[in-house]
């Protein structure tokens, strides 16, 4: 763990500024400060001050965009709006390697050729962490495992990739076993859906949730 992962982590000891992180994070686009004000109950310049601090900390990222359809004169200034940085912070006291370990075991498979062998892995891992939770829904479970999940025309989309890292570099790997894990999460829930691959967005996980009348591009 670097000293600037924890300095970033202690900016969240204050609820308010917790509450806009999460806000923000869980919209997936930008976000205003009037909106970031409403969502928490505060007023807007000290939602402002408390944002701009997320931003110091590397946790958000600032841009300018009207927030209006109007263009043109008399449309107003650019106003400054709010999203989740890209990067990643990890906090672990002692510090730990976790990441450089998945690297090394993700090329060690790759060499090996061994990629349906660790998806069956993944697949079963799946199972098991479903039966492990108290869970009943696939949606509070993906919240659980970190995946972020959200709902768009019928289907559960994830904001968040739990294995950011290594898909970075393997992703053909990472992101298949990402798959049948998912698949495994479903299974072993035996919920309605069926796990695909679907449109990959940039910033979001590959994996999608169809309801379980869309048929399309299934991948079990």
């Amino acid at each position: 763990m670097g000293s600037d992962d924890l300095e970033s982590m202690s900016v969240l000891a204050d609820s308010v500024r917790r509450s806009l992180y999460r806000f923000v994070a869980d919209r997936g686009r930008d976000v205003g400060r009037g909106e970031a004000a409403d969502a928490v109950g505060v007023q807007r310049t000290l939602a402002a001050f408390h944002l701009d601090k997320l931003v110091e900390a590397g946790l958000l990222e600032v841009g300018f965009r009207r927030l209006n359809d109007r263009s043109g004169p008399g449309s107003g200034r650019p106003a400054k709006v709010y999203r989740r940085a890209a990067g990643e912070r990890t906090v672990s006291l002692p510090p730990r390697d976790y990441r450089t370990l998945a690297l090394v075991l993700a090329e060690v498979v790759d060499l090996l050729d061994g990629n349906e062998q660790a998806e069956a892995v993944a697949r079963r891992t799946g199972e098991r962490l479903a039966a492990a939770s108290e869970q009943t829904g696939i949606a509070e479970l993906l919240a659980e495992r970190g995946y972020e999940p959200y709902e768009e025309d019928g289907r559960i989309r994830l904001r968040n990739c739990p294995f950011q890292v290594p898909a970075q570099t393997h992703p053909l790997l990472v992101c298949s076993m990402n798959l049948a894990m998912c698949q495994g999460l479903l299974r072993g829930l035996g919920a309605g859906r069926t796990a695909v691959r679907l449109d990959p967005r940039p910033g979001e996980c590959c994996v999608a949730f169809l309801p379980p009348e869309d048929g399309s591009s299934k991948n079990n």
